[in-house]
């Protein structure tokens, strides 16, 4: 008798869940409000970042590690992962299965974070997994390895077929690097994190080559040859094959937005993302590599599913269109590399008489050069402040140039500019995340 996949693998997860150590009962256990939970996630900020796994492992080994109760895949790198992570998810979830999608940082929601099959956490299911780690990571854990222990307990919790995972910051150390996943992505390597990861991007290329398995698989779309080098000489160490865009699989646009794609065995003709930009063609491409190699591991997908997912992903605040006439587009380019990908895209995929920028960073970011690239490129520019403490003050951003306006307040700023902004023109808010969600609020109010 033939089984269907899905429901293979849940009887597969039914079987193992036996030999879990702890299972919050559901029925019993204290619960958080969401109150308490917001002001705990808070109190956590302030811990700062744990370069490693000790303090997680410690409190996943306690929770019976739940991160090993479904099959996983990780994502690491310095741009696009996100993205990557939510069209790989898409596909996977219309084939059927139940997919755990975990991301960071969150745009106005933490629950945002922790998805499956895109749909959020449920706030009482929260309050309850919050209470349980609360009890048993007794305070020792920074608020993302908190939030990385709440999706591996949720994901337990929901039997989920396979988790999605992005890193929060390298990969070496990084909460998620617990798993051992099916395979691995690093979609690419850039200059952010550098007073953590390293001081030039071979270093940071090393911290990101820790999700690397022994005897594993991964997929890149790092360009950079010293950085590539590095990935190549890990995966001969540790006997694991790696796969590289533009060499093992390719994307070719198309005229109209659609693009090919050339993979390991497979060729889709004219597939179509609503994300722009020939970067996330690219993020495309090994989203679908990724498919391939979990078609030889039990995980098929037919053609019509992966292009039905790649039509439907959602990925919020990432060259996200707000509105029209103007057109005010949002994006959390957060670094120099991420500002050229965004510049790029805008200037191949609209066209437009003036472009308006709504800038704003937190302060450890390499924001002399982003705003040299966006002054170069814009009309004009209002610079302003996320909703951060670790916000980089306007004012101090560099020599003000004469395209360029600071405005503290970001609803100020977003004011101003769609007042100078004509029914041809862009207005795009783009840097930190904190800056593109409290944006997009004001904006979906104006809709309501």
């Amino acid at each position: 008798m033939d089984i269907p996949l899905a429901l293979f693998f849940r009887i597969s997860l039914v079987l193992r869940l036996q030999a879990v150590v702890i299972e919050p009962d559901f029925d019993n256990l204290f619960d958080m409000k969401q109150t308490d939970i917001s002001e705990y996630l808070k109190s956590l900020e302030k811990s700062g970042i744990n370069l490693g796994l000790g303090e997680i492992s410690a409190v996943m080994d306690r929770l019976g590690n739940p991160q090993n109760e479904y099959r996983s895949i990780l994502i690491a790198g310095t741009n696009g992962k996100g993205s990557t992570a939510a069209m790989l998810s898409s596909m996977l979830s219309s084939a059927g299965l139940k997919v755990g999608l975990y991301t960071s940082p969150h745009l106005s929601d933490f629950r945002e974070r922790i998805r499956v099959n895109n749909v959020l956490i449920d706030e009482s299911e929260l309050a309850v997994l919050a209470g349980e780690s609360r009890r048993v990571s007794e305070g020792k854990l920074t608020y993302f390895e908190f939030a990385t222990a709440l999706a591996f307990l949720h994901f337990r919790r929901r039997g989920v077929d396979i988790a999605v995972l992005e890193t929060g910051m390298g990969g070496r150390l990084d909460a998620t690097n617990l798993v051992n996943p099916e395979l691995s992505i690093i979609t690419n390597i850039s200059a952010d994190h550098m007073e953590y990861l390293g001081k030039n991007l071979t270093q940071i290329a090393r911290e990101k080559a820790g999700i690397i398995k022994k005897n594993g698989i991964c997929i890149t779309g790092v360009r950079y040859k010293p950085a590539l080098a590095v990935l190549e000489e890990t995966c001969r160490l540790r006997r694991s094959k790696l796969l590289v865009l533009r060499k093992d699989m390719s994307v070719r646009v198309k005229k109209g937005g659609g693009f090919d794609y050339r993979g390991l065995s497979k060729t889709f003709h004219d597939l179509r993302i609503p994300l722009v930009g020939s970067h996330q063609r690219d993020n495309a491409a090994l989203a679908l590599a990724a498919v391939e190699v979990l078609g030889e591991k039990g995980f098929l997908i037919s053609e019509s599913r992966i292009r039905e997912g790649l039509a439907s992903t959602r990925w919020e605040g990432r060259m996200e269109i707000m509105s029209r006439s103007p057109l005010v587009i949002l994006d959390g380019a957060h670094n120099p590399a991420g500002i050229s990908a965004l510049l790029k895209a805008l200037a191949g995929n609209f066209s437009y008489r003036k472009l308006i920028f709504v800038f704003g960073v937190l302060k450890d970011k390499k924001y002399k050069a982003m705003l040299g690239r966006i002054c170069r490129a814009a009309d004009r520019v209002f610079l302003t402040t996320p909703a951060s403490d670790r916000a980089l003050p306007p004012e101090q951003a560099g020599p003000i140039q004469a395209n360029t306006v600071v405005e503290k307040r970001p609803a100020l700023a977003l004011q101003k500019a769609l007042l100078c902004a004509g029914p041809e023109d862009i207005v795009c808010v783009a840097g930190s995340l904190y800056l593109v969600a409290e944006i997009r609020e004001i904006l979906a109010k104006r809709k309501e």
